[in-house]
């Protein structure tokens, strides 16, 4: 393959390197005691001035029509991004951990798939081959995530830090934990709208191909939602106060690489591909927010993060298989169809 055929698989690569370094940096602010509110606002807000920026630096003789159907979807992509998505996603990890936030990401695919068949962007014929390897890919990623948050099993590698030797809660009492329940359906209700995000993205995109300009007026957009959902649910003034430290990092880190540089890198491979091949890729960031865990954060590896990761390479490869073996069959389809015509045209 040539570089314009691999430059899909490597943007999504880059994307959820980003997404790995967002889990980290959200958690240890919120650790730290920012408000998820607040974050999304000031995270938005960076990202409307980022993209801004880039809008008028290369987008700014874009000819698109701006209608008031592309106004309600970018409407409802902040609403379903920063409103419902992110900040569900920032309650979540509260509850939860960084790696267990990241694997309940893990359900974006397969809502994202099922969204895609319901709006009919994706065929399923479940006796070929390739739906098959998509259908069973999605649920090992799946298994293979879950595995990672729910089974331990032996150290394999043990950082000699202060946490190695701290006793560490059992994956069964995790789940009998009231908080950790509620953590975790807050984390698959983000899931679901962030993958009713990615439909919308791919029909804007139709209505109107300019994407940074809809990345901007989208940051734009959850900036607004966002300010008026935190002006309802969190009143105290200090909240809005940053300091020089991981509560400044964090906004700008968010705002600018993933609500501005990563939406933005993903709706250009939507453009190419599918949102379904965009969140094949998504398992990819619960191996990396492991092995952050292992080398920032100290945590120890354990048995279960290496097979559910093994488990997870192999399903991304699988689902990306038969999304290729599709479109081989498409090309060849056309291209039977195209020479068909020719030799009907040739014989008048």
């Amino acid at each position: 393959m040539g570089y314009e055929e691999w430059k899909p698989y490597i943007l999504c690569v880059f994307s959820n390197i980003c997404f790995a370094g967002f889990n980290i940096v959200s958690k240890v602010s919120l650790d730290k005691g920012m408000s998820r509110y607040v974050l999304v606002v000031y995270g938005y807000a960076f990202g409307t001035l980022a993209t801004a920026l880039l809008v008028l630096l290369f987008e700014r003789n874009n000819k698109g029509k701006m209608s008031m159907a592309v106004l309600r979807d970018i409407f409802f992509l902040g609403l379903l991004g920063a409103v419902l998505g992110r900040t569900l996603y920032y309650a979540g990890m509260e509850y939860t951990s960084p790696a267990f936030a990241s694997a309940m990401g893990n359900l974006i695919p397969s809502f994202t798939f099922v969204l895609a068949l319901l709006c009919r962007m994706e065929k399923l014929e479940i006796w070929k081959v390739s739906s098959q390897a998509k259908i069973g890919g999605t649920l090992v990623a799946l298994a293979g995530a879950t595995l990672m948050t729910i089974y331990k099993g032996i150290v394999v590698i043990s950082p000699h830090t202060r946490r190695s030797h701290e006793p560490a809660a059992t994956s069964s009492k995790a789940f009998l934990d009231w908080e950790w329940i509620k953590g975790s359906l807050m984390l698959a209700t983000s899931s679901l709208s962030l993958a009713a995000f990615y439909i919308l993205q791919t029909t804007t995109l139709k209505k109107y191909p300019a994407p940074l300009t809809i990345t901007w007026l989208m940051c734009l957009s959850g900036t607004l939602l966002a300010a008026i959902m935190t002006l309802i649910f969190d009143h105290e003034v200090s909240s809005w106060r940053l300091s020089w430290d991981i509560s400044l990092i964090a906004p700008i880190y968010c705002g600018i690489m993933i609500y501005g540089v990563t939406t933005f890198v993903q709706m250009l491979v939507i453009q190419k591909k599918d949102p379904v091949f965009v969140t094949a890729f998504r398992p990819l960031s619960t191996i990396l927010v492991t092995l952050m865990g292992l080398v920032i954060l100290r945590d120890a590896l354990h048995l279960g993060s290496i097979v559910g990761a093994i488990m997870i390479i192999f399903a991304l490869y699988t689902t990306l298989w038969g999304k290729r073996k599709e479109k081989e069959k498409k090309l060849m389809e056309n291209t039977n169809f195209e020479q068909g015509m020719e030799s009907k045209l040739e014989n008048q």
